[in-house]
């Protein structure tokens, strides 16, 4: 079990970890985002052994380079008993990075109470990074502006949804657009 995120100990590199077309990235955690279960792509792209993945924090694989909004979306989505889509950058423990395109989903047990998520994660074409990558980027900007982490997130999630309805369309639309 790995108990902080890469980036806090490692130097992000710009090599790539390829995630091939057919490869599907598998995970679950439980309510408070530490690792049940990594499938062995997830484990190869990430340079993690199952014994590293398995208790750790999901976000140990976060890459300086993602806004702590996209993630405050996705943890408000998920409390709400929702879905999710969303382009994230990942880090490898050496450094590296990989993209993926997550769908992330609560599970629930018959009484309709969350009891853990589970998350699939595909590759993104290099077209759909190429449009995320300046938001990202422009996120990031708002966020290193502020004087901590959970104003950082507030204020970059606002600036999206600011964006989203400049665009007039919701987050989902704006994702499966790109």
């Amino acid at each position: 079990m790995i108990k902080q995120r890469f980036a806090d100990t490692v130097k992000p590199t710009t090599y790539e970890n390829v995630l091939g077309a057919d490869e599907i990235i598998v995970s679950k955690t439980d309510l408070k985002g530490h690792i049940t279960y990594a499938n062995d792509v997830f484990l190869r792209i990430a340079q993690l052994s199952e014994k590293e993945a398995i208790g750790s924090p999901h976000c140990l694989v976060r890459h300086p380079d993602m806004p702590r909004g996209i993630f405050k979306l996705l943890w408000d989505t998920l409390t709400d008993k929702r879905e999710i889509f969303a382009y994230v950058k990942n880090m490898a423990k050496n450094g590296n990075y990989y993209w993926v395109f997550a769908h992330v989903t609560p599970s629930m047990d018959s009484s309709g109470t969350v009891i853990s998520y589970h998350s699939s994660r595909r590759k993104p074409t290099t077209k759909q990074i190429e449009k995320i990558s300046p938001l990202y980027a422009t996120l990031l900007d708002i966020e290193r502006k502020c004087s901590n982490p959970k104003e950082a997130a507030n204020a970059s999630l606002a600036a999206l949804r600011n964006k989203l309805k400049q665009e007039g369309c919701s987050y989902d639309e704006y994702v499966f657009t790109i």
